[in-house]
């Protein structure tokens, strides 16, 4: 299983190394803390949750007053593969309980250019799952403040996760502990304790003593019977998307939805891994 992984990722790991990464991430992987009260989510309402037109939700971040960073996927209906109007899509800031700190529409968004959906997981499509959603009007709240962004980390170092999932939908959680297993040309393999509804979740770094976003949540896999994280890294793309949104371009209310051919299956690659579809 582990052979299997390594070679649909290009890692340039040896099997041994993967392996030790495995044993070493998980025997230090915190558990879930749920962030219900207001002391135990404070620092962290720039999460939030993004909610698609009836079609599920995924987990968003701010990273400036009016951008909002997850994963490309969410966008797509699963179903047909088209665009969700983004209109349709409302993000939460810190949402808990039934109530958020802050309500916004989406206005616009920008996807990787080369990205294509499908139900189905793959090294390519993780490499490229981003997106960067504008929102109607600013959040400017003193309780909301969005993150920074930094680059992207090194085999093992530690990392955390806040995500809403399908069994926490109404509080997100935090686990503050997790580790990297490996990268390679774009793809970090992740200890992370991730599920459905995680998908777009912020991946933060500690190391400059504040939690700065370093990756984004794109699916779940399994190595050896353990659940791990697969996400992408943000560097160059994210300043692409960036600058695309400021030339103008992404799509917004009315814009023709793109279909996209879907592959069948998605369980199973061809090298024998064993992934799982993201869901929203």
């Amino acid at each position: 299983m582990i052979r299997s992984l390594a070679a649909l990722l290009c890692l340039a790991l040896p099997v041994a190394a993967v392996a030790e990464g495995l044993a070493d991430s998980l025997s230090t992987r915190g558990e879930l803390m749920r962030l219900d009260t207001g002391d135990q989510s404070r620092g962290w309402e720039a999460v939030g949750r993004l909610d698609l037109g009836g079609q599920g939700f995924c987990t968003g971040a701010l990273i400036a007053d009016d951008l909002v960073l997850t994963a490309a996927h969410c966008l797509y209906d699963k179903r047909k593969g088209t665009r969700i109007e983004v209109t349709d899509v409302e993000f939460l800031a810190g949402f808990r309980n039934g109530r958020a700190s802050a309500y916004r529409r989406v206005k616009r968004a920008v996807v990787h250019p080369d990205y294509r959906y499908s139900p189905q997981v793959t090294a390519d499509k993780v490499r490229r799952d981003l997106a960067l959603l504008e929102l109607e009007m600013p959040i400017r709240n003193t309780t909301v403040m969005p993150f920074d962004t930094d680059a992207r980390p090194r085999k093992g170092d530690r990392i955390g996760v806040v995500s809403y999932a399908h069994d926490r939908a109404e509080a997100p959680s935090l686990q503050e502990i997790c580790g990297v297993m490996g990268r390679q040309d774009g793809v970090l393999v992740m200890s992370c304790d991730v599920d459905f509804g995680s998908s777009g979740a912020p991946v933060f770094s500690f190391e400059a003593g504040e939690p700065r976003i370093v990756s984004v949540v794109s699916a779940k896999a399994e190595v050896e019977g353990a659940r791990v994280a697969l996400g992408t890294q943000l560097g160059e793309t994210l300043d692409a998307l960036r600058a695309a949104l400021d030339a103008g371009g992404g799509y917004k209310y009315g814009a023709a939805p793109r279909a996209n051919r879907i592959g069948i299956g998605g369980g199973r690659d061809s090298s024998g891994a064993k992934f799982i579809r993201a869901g929203e």
